[in-house]
């Protein structure tokens, strides 16, 4: 039998909730493109509940345990003393979350020497050093296109927030305030402007379609440039870089992921070839925008709004500049753990643990490095090659 490590985030500071806002959450039978659903053969929760904190669990502990497997979860991971180190050691299996990752290092590999399965429940695994993993034959899988549309609505839902101030607004309603003139001195129409999209993954197509019935002229750059009759649907311009790219927009939406190439690329020379006042939507990863940079932005007046759902790191310290710098709308790395996003995720989390301890194979959009398979009793095992690298990150 394994044991199953599982990091999540906290439940809320009021306690697991004894019910929800809605009794149910619209049933969804296929994604984008016909893609299919996570197909476990059962789950142990009702779509809408809070599965993403400890109490919530995925779902999984009362069927994982009922198989006599060990299970653990914990949200302490920070710390050489923290539970997921202590508990790291001997796990067989260990699953976490984008929104509270369980950061898998070269030394934390090594040190696990028992690993056999890492899980992102959600989208993106830099969390984990592929490399290391493809080295001791470690499979990492995510739950591909899980809550990918739950970021895309996340994206939209910022670039209208940035563009007609809702942040100031709102404020000033909640105070008591009815100043007109200083509720709008800073909100405009998002129809007409220029929308350009970093990474056309599929979130970044994902926000094109959602943003076209707004009157934007979009615009993108990928490595690889979409086929002409859709660029044509959505009045498409393609460019050739993020360089390129940004010196025609007004409003930035980045999907990349976190790479090398990436890493601080929003910084203050990138930054000053965008014309002033454009704004930046990032719910893929921190670091790819330089945190001091940004800042020096937005007091310039260079940015006139950035929003996000991602940190550099992650949980952000209280003091992190990004939570009081001028004219910002950060959410702390919500948009991808929507309570219908984790009735997705989780079950694409019980599939992909079904198929392992069964032997079979776990389905291949699912796998990011495909290592042995599992070494229980009646498993076989499958050879050891990567995959493919993250698309996306959410």
């Amino acid at each position: 039998m394994a044991k199953v490590l599982i990091v999540l985030y906290p439940d809320p500071v009021t306690g697991y909730p004894p019910e929800y806002a809605r009794d149910t959450v619209p049933e969804i039978t296929e994604y984008p493109g016909g893609a299919t659903l996570p197909d476990p053969q059962e789950i142990d929760f009702v779509p809408g509940q809070l599965l993403g904190s400890v109490s919530g669990g995925l779902g999984l502990k009362r069927w994982l345990e009922s198989e006599g497997h060990t299970v653990v979860i914990t949200s302490d991971k920070e710390g050489a003393d923290s539970v997921f180190e202590r508990e790291l050691p001997d796990a067989d299996v260990v699953i976490s979350q984008p929104f509270w990752p369980a950061y898998l290092t070269a030394d934390r590999i090594e040190r696990a020497e028992k690993l056999q399965l890492v899980i992102t429940a959600g989208i993106g695994s830099d969390h984990t050093d592929l490399n290391a993993a493809n080295a001791r034959g470690i499979t990492v899988a995510e739950v591909t296109y899980s809550n990918s549309i739950s970021v895309a609505e996340h994206t939209v839902m910022q670039v209208l927030v940035l563009v007609r101030d809702f942040v100031t607004q709102h404020r000033i309603s909640e105070e008591g305030g009815w100043n007109i003139a200083d509720a709008v001195s800073r909100s405009y129409d998002l129809e007409g402007m220029r929308v350009g999209v970093f990474a056309a993954g599929r979130i970044g197509r994902a926000v094109i379609e959602r943003l076209a019935p707004f009157g934007v002229r979009l615009s993108y750059t990928d490595r690889f440039r979409l086929p002409l009759e859709y660029e044509e649907r959505y009045g498409l311009t393609f460019h050739d870089s993020i360089e390129s790219l940004v010196r025609e927009v007004d409003v930035l939406t980045v999907h990349a992921p976190l790479t090398d190439e990436t890493r601080g690329l929003l910084d203050d020379e990138l930054l000053a070839t965008m014309p002033r006042g454009a704004y930046i939507v990032n719910p893929a990863r921190g670091a790819i925008a330089d945190r001091d940079a940004i800042v020096r932005a937005l007091e310039s007046g260079q940015l006139a709004g950035y929003a996000g759902d991602v940190w550099d790191p992650q949980p952000a310290p209280a003091d992190h500049p990004w939570r009081t710098m001028p004219h910002n709308a950060m959410t702390t790395h919500t948009s991808g753990t929507s309570l219908s996003g984790q009735a997705r995720y989780a079950a694409g989390t019980r599939e992909i643990l079904e198929r392992w301890f069964a032997g079979e194979a776990i389905r291949p959009e699912y796998l990011i490095v495909e290592g042995g398979g599992y070494r229980g009793t009646g498993a076989h095992s499958y050879a050891q090659q990567p995959t493919r690298a993250d698309e996306e990150q959410a």
